[in-house]
């Protein structure tokens, strides 16, 4: 897939730093995708310290769309929602470059008594939704893409009625936590038979505590979920908690080129807080306080693991920038489902870090990742914020300078990022 560049790309110079400081991670993305759609299927809902970016604005968007007030109040939203029952949008539904907001307000629109289009950025339409077109059609919507394909835009029309399906666990987890955040408005109840492995399962782990939290019930052993109907939500008043996702790079800065402590990374559901976990296997020094929520992490040699990603596809950019600067083979397996996130993250990750001089080998599920140092270079973004940010990273360990493009992507889900790696020292010029 050939990068995509908007019109007005930004582009990050990176120069070779050290990196010393604190930094506080920024809410979590996936909690506050879950919190606003959860929040608009309910009653009243308040959502404090969410993540304001633009994948999320587009999910608040979306929910306005069908129905729920949302205002936007400083740190904090409050939602009336549509008690399980959304309008139908008087105009079509873009959910720009979120592949989130499309899925999870897929399922919502199901639950509306009409027809709803969505539609996105050309990024988002080459994205595949077919498994979650077939489960909703089984669960008795209407749901078609309008090109045949699976890919948006995608037309749905409920009212969704529930019963037994079956769909593939392997692609995104998005399919499943959306049919389970709506499934519990459905006429009756549901049971969602997994087919295959569940990759990233720790995602739908986030969306049940999440659908717990206000009130949700869900009977499941993870190949298998049981949703009663004529459920309500109640999100009430809910904090957000920090991104480890995002804080990763934070984290693998530190690691790599000093040390560094980044705030508001309190215990929860999210996978990803992984990172800590790899990054001592790789010989970093970590110290997470749990009770203060801060993680420390101090460069230190690093060398090359084996990794099974299946659980922390999201992870992926920043342990190729990792191992790329380690001692030593790093081996990052069952990693295909990484290929269907804004681009394929696989290929794009070997491409622009072999340009930078890694030893670098790309395979259907994965990469192997010899070692050793890195130069400046010319580098592609391709509009993904989570390829953006590890090349940044990657830029504090190279030679020379790395310039990187469409830098603006980070606005998707850190938007204070070049600001942060400023703030810990990096020399940065956007």
């Amino acid at each position: 897939m050939m990068p995509i560049k908007s019109k007005d790309s930004i582009v990050a110079k990176v120069k070779k730093s050290e990196v010393y400081g604190e930094v506080e991670a920024p809410p979590s993305k996936s909690y506050t995708h879950r919190s606003i759609v959860i929040g608009s299927l309910g009653h009243y809902s308040k959502i404090e310290k969410p993540l304001l970016s633009a994948d999320t604005l587009a999910t608040v968007g979306a929910c306005r769309a069908m129905g729920a007030e949302i205002d936007v109040k400083g740190d904090y939203l409050e939602i009336a929602g549509v008690i399980g029952r959304p309008k139908v949008p008087d105009d079509v539904v873009n959910a720009a470059n979120s592949g989130t907001t499309l899925r999870l307000c897929t399922s919502m629109a199901a639950l509306a008594d009409g027809a709803t289009v969505f539609t996105g950025d050309s990024s988002l339409r080459s994205r595949p939704n077919g498994p979650l077109i077939k489960a909703l059609n089984d669960l008795g919507a209407i749901c078609f893409s309008t090109r045949h394909n699976g890919l948006a835009p995608i037309v749905v029309q409920g009212p969704m009625k529930g019963g037994e399906i079956f769909i593939e666990g392997g692609i995104s987890s998005q399919f499943i936590s959306s049919l389970l955040i709506s499934c519990p408005f459905a006429r009756r109840d549901t049971t969602i038979n997994i087919n295959g492995e569940l990759k990233s399962k720790p995602y739908v782990e986030v969306t049940l505590e999440m659908m717990e939290k206000a009130g949700g019930k869900v009977s499941t052993d993870f190949k298998e979920f049981h949703i009663e109907s004529d459920q309500d939500y109640e999100l009430k008043s809910y904090r957000v908690p920090g991104d480890f996702s995002s804080a990763s790079y934070m984290l693998a800065a530190g690691a790599l080129a000093g040390k560094v402590t980044v705030a508001n990374l309190f215990e929860s559901k999210q996978g990803d807080a992984a990172i800590m976990e790899y990054l001592l296997d790789m010989g970093a020094n970590v110290y997470w306080d749990t009770e203060k929520g801060t993680v420390t992490v101090e460069q230190a040699g690093l060398r090359g693991i084996d990794i099974d990603a299946g659980a922390t596809p999201d992870l992926v950019p920043t342990l190729a920038v990792l191992a790329a600067c380690a001692k030593g083979t790093t081996r990052i397996t069952n990693a295909a489902h990484v290929r269907y996130k804004e681009t394929d993250r696989l290929h794009a990750m070997a491409t622009e870090l072999k340009k930078m001089g890694a030893d670098i080998t790309e395979e259907p599920d994965g990469l192997v990742i010899n070692g050793g140092r890195l130069k400046g270079a010319k580098v592609d973004g391709y509009d993904d914020h989570r390829i953006v940010m590890a090349l940044a990273v990657a830029g504090l360990m190279a030679s020379g300078t790395t310039s990187i493009d469409t830098a603006e992507s980070v606005d998707i889900s850190y938007p204070g990022f070049f600001a942060d790696l400023k703030r810990i020292g990096a020399k940065v010029d956007t």
